[in-house]
């Protein structure tokens, strides 16, 4: 199993790059997980997103569906492709602290 260390801890992290324990999750992974993944600066549409990707993951166990992300940012599927170019399962996940999905978000 690979890890990652940020400001001296240490995250377990499975072959893709995705945290192995969400709970471990907090900003500053989330920002160095979006610079892994060429995304310079988390901004506040971007911050919805993770918001709700961890809110649905917290309440039901797992990542929402895209179309559940789109209602409630308001976002089109091409602006969260803008916003994470690696989708919402490679990209916005994985920035989220989520383990890596199963199927389509």
């Amino acid at each position: 199993m690979a890890t990652l260390e940020l400001n001296g801890k240490t995250f377990d992290v499975d072959g893709d790059g995705f945290l192995t324990d969400p709970t471990l999750w907090n900003d500053e992974v989330a920002h160095l997980f979006a610079k892994s993944d060429g995304i310079d600066e988390l901004t506040d549409r971007h911050w919805s997103v993770l918001r709700i990707i961890r809110r649905n993951f917290e309440e039901k166990g797992n990542a929402p569906m895209i179309r559940t992300i789109c209602q409630e940012t308001g976002l089109k599927l091409r602006e969260i492709y803008e916003l994470f170019p690696l989708g919402p399962a490679r990209g916005a996940c994985k920035v989220a602290g989520l383990p890596k999905p199963d199927g389509c978000v």
